[in-house]
């Protein structure tokens, strides 16, 4: 782990006051909109000692870019993830952990990680977006 100082803890705290996920870039230009001094390298090597610790959760946007958030659960899990406006849920996954645990065994792997990401719209984004001859897709 990294030595704590006043950069890294800025770090950690503006995750903590962060819901969704954002890369190391737009993590930095809040904090240097905020008067931080805090270096864009600084904030990559505090998410990536905080992944390394469970501490974050990470997700890869489309274009491959790392996106982190501050973990909600402790217990392993996946997220569901609106591909319009970005919310994410963090979801307990029984049904992928017997599969992986299955495929694994099934090709003779052992001490197997996984990481199940969900992408999808969620009901606002679903309800705001038009349906067929311009109308919502919640309007009758």
């Amino acid at each position: 782990m990294l030595r704590m100082t006043r950069q890294r803890a800025a770090v950690q705290e503006l995750l903590d006051e962060t819901a969704d996920f954002r890369s190391a870039q737009q993590l930095h230009e809040t904090l240097r909109a905020g008067g931080s001094s805090v270096g864009l390298a600084t904030v990559y090597r505090t998410l990536q000692s905080m992944a390394d610790a469970g501490t974050v959760d990470v997700l890869r946007a489309d274009d491959g870019e790392a996106l982190y958030r501050r973990c909600a659960r402790e217990s392993h899990h996946h997220h569901l993830v609106c591909k319009e406006c970005g919310r994410t849920v963090e979801v307990e996954g029984a049904p992928v952990e017997r599969w992986a645990t299955k495929v694994a065994e099934e090709n003779g792997f052992v001490d197997v990680d996984h990481i199940a990401e969900l992408f999808g719209t969620c009901a606002a984004c679903a309800a705001a977006q038009p349906g067929p001859a311009g109308r919502s897709v919640a309007e009758p």
